[in-house]
């Protein structure tokens, strides 16, 4: 085990226990990891092999390290290719066909693990047996070395499986049990990780409709990141918390948090910040204030940005299309529709929002005298909408299917 290892190294170098904790570590604790009573973290763990003149692979007791190295140099690669399976199809065949090989030498050690891992992940993908025990034994390593970033992936990936599919209830009920899993067997987590599970704490509370809950776990996330003066995910979580206040119509719960990222994104000159403010401007002055010129003028302004067609597109076209159809230019409103590409998006506050698209075009068909067309697309929002939360763009979606059936008698 790793505290044996560590302590034949020691004996071997004829260091003493004071010796080789150093200013680094306690006695007290070096004896507790040495007696396989505590796993260090990898911060303590590259500080021991430093005091013993080895790689952190030489403690862990890994085989064939270098070799397990280079294939994981390659595998993350082609993990991390940030493309869709419909542009990358053989992605994860790839990453099984690379790993297979190594998996029944992976035992020990961070290589091991992170392989470990990718490979549960990849066989899942690929909807093949077995995933989940590799997933175990990805997490009993990581457990073991008291790494509790890829732990926690490791938790977040097991609810998201749920979430994907709509399970929302199931899915909170997996992550809560995975994050006390992680918080009882790590006595330190690193700030990203505690955020990351804060931040997905967040997103289940809100799929279920425990908006209390959810907004006191985005404080207590937001409150942290500025302790630690880490701005992971800031964004995400204001975003989050201003799109929840407009669906339940919280008019100044929105403001307070759309202030807050505008602020966030002047301070950490973050455009996608920005962008999601001018979004939610743009849909103000459509439905609120029904200025549906100075709408355009806006949305095609933005829409002629290189960057915002990698993420804020379908949002942009789908406001086009909502404000050319209140001016009764028809066609075009249609022809922003085509252009509008459903995104990879599985949160039900981002659903709501684009699920509306059916009911527009329905609208949109309806005006242009396609009767049975705007009934399909008037039934496929209902349908889309119903394993989501009531909101008012769910409200919406059922008044549009009344009165296309109405049109239709």
């Amino acid at each position: 085990m790793l505290g044996d290892r560590i302590r034949k190294l020691r004996k071997q170098k004829k260091l003493t226990l004071e010796a080789l904790a150093g200013a680094g570590l306690t006695k007290g604790m070096l004896s507790l990891i040495e007696n396989n009573k505590a796993n260090p973290s990898m911060e303590s763990l590259t500080y021991i092999a430093h005091q013993l003149g080895v790689d952190v692979s030489d403690l862990l007791g890994e085989g064939n390290t270098e070799e397990l190295r280079k294939t994981l140099e390659r595998v993350e690669q082609i993990y991390n290719v940030p493309f869709s399976k419909s542009d990358f199809p053989d992605k994860y065949k790839q990453l099984i066909e690379l790993i297979d090989p190594h998996i029944q030498k992976l035992s020990k050690g961070y290589e091991s693990a992170r392989l470990m891992e990718i490979y549960s992940y990849a066989i899942q993908r690929e909807n093949k047996n077995g995933w989940e025990i590799s997933l175990k034994k990805a997490s009993d390593m990581y457990d073991e070395m008291n790494i509790s970033s890829n732990r926690t992936s490791i938790g977040i990936f097991r609810a998201t499986i749920a979430f994907m599919e709509h399970h929302y209830e199931e899915a909170l009920y997996i992550f809560m049990k995975e994050r006390k899993e992680i918080e009882d067997k790590h006595a330190y987590i690193e700030p990203i990780a505690r955020l990351d599970l804060d931040y997905n704490e967040a997103i289940y509370l809100y799929a279920v409709g425990d908006s209390k809950a959810a907004i006191e776990t985005t404080e207590k996330a937001l409150a942290y990141s500025k302790e630690k003066r880490i701005f992971y995910l800031t964004d995400d979580l204001y975003r989050l918390a201003a799109a929840h206040a407009l669906m339940e119509e919280n008019e100044h719960e929105k403001e307070y948090y759309l202030s807050k990222l505008k602020q966030y994104g002047e301070f950490a000159d973050h455009a996608s910040s920005l962008y999601f403010c001018e979004l939610f401007s743009i849909m103000d002055l459509i439905t609120e204030k029904k200025e549906y010129e100075k709408a355009l003028t806006k949305i095609d302004q933005y829409l002629s940005l290189e960057e915002i067609a990698r993420y804020y597109s379908p949002w942009f076209n789908l406001e086009k299309a909502k404000a050319l159809y209140y001016m009764g230019r028809y066609e075009m409103a249609a022809q922003a529709l085509e252009l509008f590409v459903m995104p990879d998006n599985h949160h039900p506050i981002d659903l709501s929002f684009l699920y509306v698209k059916d009911s527009y075009q329905a609208l949109i068909l309806l005006e242009l005298g396609k009767i049975e067309e705007a009934l399909t697309a008037a039934q496929i929002a209902v349908d889309n909408f119903k394993p989501l939360l009531d909101s008012k763009m769910k409200a919406f979606s059922k008044k549009v299917l009344e009165t296309v059936l109405e049109k239709s008698r």
